[in-house]
């Protein structure tokens, strides 16, 4: 019988599947950065809102409080927007007619909330509350990051469930005293780690609970 494939073949086979080989794990490897990349993360990117608030001018150069915007902070899950009235407290006084305003002006006179464009937007199925987290010692900037530095707020970290339980699994190095939570300008001292050991013990923290799905996942 003659033979079917010439002797080349076998080698033409070899090298085809090494290449599809080379291609799927090049592909998952790809996918695998693309996930992870800022692009689909939201990382550093600054979205557009219906007036240009700058953190870095209120919060780091004029000093306001975040608590003084966001007054559910700590009370509630949610840190809430601040209603046009808090706004007008200021502006009522100040740049009263500057065009930029223009937005915030006619939210408190028609008596309707400014739609701002939300940055830091867990999925529907993540439990988050802020209340707790602040409660228990969790700064702000510690996922928020140097807030009072950026000019346009923008997503500083990552919000993958790796994230959030490095931090459940060892809450020691990110705890800061209770005074200190919403001091973005804070540094922590070299004892920080043990600092957070005695703080956990007085509050009765206790990482093992903290690792159950039930936590954030309700």
């Amino acid at each position: 019988m003659a033979q079917v494939f010439s002797r080349a073949a076998d080698s033409y086979l070899r090298l085809g599947l090494i290449i599809i080989s080379g291609l799927v794990a090049g592909g998952l490897l790809l996918a695998s950065g693309l996930v992870r990349s800022d692009y689909l993360t939201g990382v550093g990117v600054a979205m557009e809102q219906p007036v240009p608030f700058s953190h870095k001018h209120h919060t780091g150069e004029l000093g306001i409080d975040c608590r003084y915007c966001h007054d559910q902070v700590e009370t509630a899950a949610s840190a809430g927007y601040p209603p046009s009235h808090t706004c007008m407290t200021c502006h009522s006084q100040l740049w009263s007619n500057a065009a930029a305003l223009a937005p915030v002006r006619q939210s408190f006179t028609d008596d309707r909330p400014l739609r701002w464009n939300r940055i830091h937007d867990l999925p529907d199925y993540v439990y988050f509350n802020h209340s707790i987290h602040v409660a228990r010692g969790v700064g702000c900037a510690e996922c928020h990051g140097p807030v009072d530095r950026m000019t346009r707020i923008y997503q500083a970290r990552p919000f993958y469930m790796r994230f959030c339980l490095d931090c459940h699994r060892d809450p020691a190095p990110h705890l800061r005293p209770p005074e200190q939570v919403f001091n973005l300008d804070w540094q922590p001292p070299p004892d920080r780690a043990a600092f957070g050991r005695r703080r956990m013990a007085e509050l009765d923290i206790q990482p093992r609970h903290l690792d159950s799905c039930y936590i954030c996942h309700r």
